[in-house]
């Protein structure tokens, strides 16, 4: 099993949408290397549900790999927002389905996360936290996994 970090902006789309709905596709990604991340996720694979671009940014929760990598739709959709007029070509985008596993009953906040890894040598890598990153899904070892799960109790 392997382990991921996604980013969503909550008003557009929240662990508590999610929570609500079951299960969503991951799609909208236009970043290469997101792209090809979302590529290697396998079914049952785990990812944090992270919040960003928000008041309170942080992980809100866990979700679970349900389809793997499939053309996203919103691509070749005219009336979407994440709209690619090269995809009618060909489409290069990819979307994954996730489940809901869990909401936290509070968010692992974003300043937690940075204190957490000058303590913890596991974040140590975490790319998360690594100046100027900026992608929105992201792999997480299974140390990292670990060490923030501990920091969410």
């Amino acid at each position: 099993m392997a382990y991921w970090l996604l980013k969503s902006e909550p008003d557009e789309f929240s662990i508590y949408d999610l929570e609500k709905k079951g299960h969503a596709p991951w799609d909208g990604i236009r970043n290469h290397q997101a792209k090809n991340f979302l590529k290697e996720m396998k079914v049952d694979d785990l990812a944090f549900f992270y919040h960003s671009s928000c008041k309170n940014i942080g992980i809100a929760g866990i979700m679970q790999v349900t389809k793997t990598a499939y053309p996203d739709p919103l691509a070749v959709d005219k009336s979407s927002d994440y709209f690619d007029e090269k995809s009618l070509i060909e489409n290069k985008w990819v979307a994954v389905n996730m489940a809901h596993h869990t909401t936290f009953k509070t968010l692992l906040p974003l300043a937690k996360i940075k204190k957490l890894a000058d303590s913890d040598s596991r974040l140590n890598d975490l790319i998360l936290i690594k100046k100027g990153s900026r992608l929105s899904v992201m792999p997480i070892s299974t140390e990292q996994w670990q060490a923030l799960n501990d920091g969410v109790c």
